[in-house]
C-alpha cells in the first residue's frame, strides 16, 4: 500500500492541533490512540511543525506555492533555451 493510493490522512492545521494537544500535557500514547497515528509518525510532525503556529504555516504554504511556481518557470527557460540552440545549431 503506497502513499500515494491513499495520500494525506490529516492537513497540517490538523497536525498541529494534535501536536497542541501533546504540549498540552497529553501524552503522545494517548494521543495516538485517539488519532489512529503511529508514536514516530507524533515524532516526525513534531520535528517538521513542532514549534510553528498558524501564521508561520500559512506564510510555510505561501513560500512553496511560490517556490513552485519560480521552479516551473526556470523549467519552461531551459527548455526555451535548449530548443534555441538546436535551432541555431542546424546549418541553413
Amino acid at each position: 500500500m503506497t502513499k500515494a493510493k491513499y495520500g494525506k490522512r490529516y492537513s497540517e492545521e490538523q497536525i498541529l492541533s494534535i501536536l497542541r494537544e501533546v504540549e498540552t500535557g497529553t501524552s503522545v500514547l494517548e494521543v495516538c490512540r485517539k488519532y489512529g497515528v503511529s508514536e514516530n509518525t507524533v515524532y516526525r510532525w513534531k520535528s517538521k511543525f513542532g514549534d510553528m503556529n498558524q501564521e508561520q504555516l500559512r506564510q510555510l504554504k505561501q513560500l512553496e506555492a511560490e517556490n513552485a511556481r519560480l521552479k516551473r518557470i526556470v523549467a519552461q527557460q531551459a527548455l526555451d533555451n535548449e530548443a534555441l540552440k538546436e535551432l541555431l545549431a542546424k546549418k541553413w
